[in-house]
């Protein structure tokens, strides 16, 4: 039997209701289904795995119910594999995860049937460069973050594209983020939307203390560095707003276009701009 990973939101009893029909369905359909512990603590299944560990079980397809950080974490856990991930939302808002739940089994008789589209979303990858040397490496489907944290000080930072000097400025942080990120922190900063395919990412300045700083779209292969030049006590840089580290003066964070991809199913093929109209509003009077 072919595998499917499952991956699940904690703490959702609506859970208990919908996993064990679906795990019925994919062994009836010939698919046998991985699961994470939490998707495996609702079913009792016998073949539950870490998330880490998903891809060593090779799955065709990974399931992911839940809202849009349920996605960021699988997609980071998967981002050296690019199998194919269908996100079911049981979120809120649930941009990114953009298959409802009714239509859960449509979609994966449409995978079945190969009548899904699946969407490249690049990622970003980011290097911690501290004295002299790579500290931490990430790999993020939205952006990266450079903020203060609760003190209400400003921050000195200095960003660099291929090297080249881009500004010195003070601010409340500094945003690095994807085509698929665009809508996330950097839109509420006032950074520009982006379509998901396009060969960039936003460069955008939290709260700066100048009025002539504006968020930057750059080449998607351009090299993005970020020094913090002064900074207050409990400063961070934050991965897809989950994975956090502190940070010390002196610090550098330089991103680029990661080499791995997050392919995302669905069965319409014009998801992104009907999420942007029925979620944010878009175009709305």
């Amino acid at each position: 039997m072919r595998p499917v990973a499952i991956i699940s939101k904690p703490q959702r009893p609506d859970l208990a209701g919908l996993l064990p029909g679906l795990v019925l369905w994919l062994r009836g359909h010939g698919f046998s289904p991985v699961l994470d512990p939490v998707s495996g603590s609702y079913t009792g299944s016998l073949d539950v795995v870490p998330r880490h560990e998903m891809p060593s079980r090779q799955p065709e397809l990974v399931i992911v119910l839940g809202g849009d950080g349920t996605l960021l974490a699988a997609a980071r856990a998967l981002a050296k594999t690019e199998i194919p991930i269908m996100s079911v939302n049981l979120g809120s808002l649930g941009f990114l995860t953009e298959v409802r739940l009714s239509d859960l089994y449509s979609t994966l008789e449409g995978w079945c049937q190969g009548r899904c589209a699946v969407d490249a979303r690049s990622m970003l990858h980011a290097e911690l460069w501290r004295d002299g040397v790579v500290h931490k490496e990430y790999e993020a489907l939205n952006d990266v973050v450079i903020s203060k944290g609760a003190i209400a000080r400003m921050g000195d930072f200095t960003v660099h594209l291929d090297s080249q000097l881009v500004a010195t400025f003070r601010a409340d942080g500094v945003i690095v983020a994807t085509p698929t990120g665009s809508t996330a922190y950097t839109l509420a900063a006032n950074g520009p939307i982006l379509a998901p395919d396009v060969n960039a990412m936003v460069v955008t300045p939290i709260c700066p203390h100048l009025l002539t700083i504006r968020p930057i779209v750059v080449h998607g292969d351009a090299q993005v560095a970020v020094n913090v030049e002064g900074i207050p006590d409990q400063t961070y840089l934050t991965v897809d707003g989950q994975e956090v580290v502190q940070l010390r003066l002196g610090d550098e964070i330089r991103c680029r276009r990661s080499h791995h991809c997050v392919r995302m199913v669905r069965l319409s093929p014009n998801g992104f701009f009907d999420v942007l109209r029925s979620k944010l509003k878009w175009g709305e009077r």
